[in-house]
């Protein structure tokens, strides 16, 4: 159990972030898990997440793992159902995730040890941390690559809010040529 949230606290997180991903247009079933997942209480399901927020432990690792989604093209994306395939494509949206989810972390107003718990990150969580805080966003080129999210430089020149803020939660970029 994330020893900084109550059970009851932890319920409240969970709430506040599936109406988030429900409002972004990210599919979420709440429903009962058996059986094993990579994060407890958390699966990938047709494209969205199927939660069973009684067996969430960390209810950051649900917007870590709704960065992973929502960072695809939608005609990607629908085609995931359980864990993500370890391929090069997933394995580079790593640092994408991480940084959407500390996006959404200030978006929805939740300290970003939330989603940088101290049971994650391979005790990493309190570095990513002070780096995200400093202004040093990991993940950010990929974002803007992928049109979500821009630098203080190419948000000038755009006219819009630099990173943290999110101009498209889901990405609206092309195709990758292949999963």
């Amino acid at each position: 159990m994330n020893a900084s949230l109550s059970p009851l606290k932890n319920q409240e997180i969970i709430g506040v972030i599936v109406t988030f991903l429900q409002e972004i247009g990210l599919e979420v079933w709440l429903e009962s898990h058996e059986g094993d997942s990579f994060f407890s209480g958390i699966r990938i399901k047709s494209g969205g997440l199927s939660i069973d927020p009684s067996q969430v432990v960390n209810p950051g690792d649900i917007l870590h793992e709704a960065g992973h989604l929502a960072t695809l093209p939608y005609s990607q994306r629908c085609k995931l159902d359980g864990e993500l395939p370890d391929i090069d494509l997933h394995r580079g949206a790593e640092l994408m995730s991480l940084a959407w989810s500390y996006a959404a972390c200030l978006k929805l107003k939740l300290p970003p040890q939330v989603v940088f718990h101290a049971d994650g990150y391979k005790g990493g969580s309190e570095h990513l941390i002070h780096t995200f805080e400093a202004g040093k966003y990991i993940g950010l080129p990929m974002l803007q690559y992928q049109q979500m999210a821009y630098d203080k430089k190419n948000a000038a020149v755009l006219n819009i809010e630099p990173f943290p803020h999110m101009q498209n939660w889901l990405c609206i970029k092309g195709e990758p040529s292949s999963l």
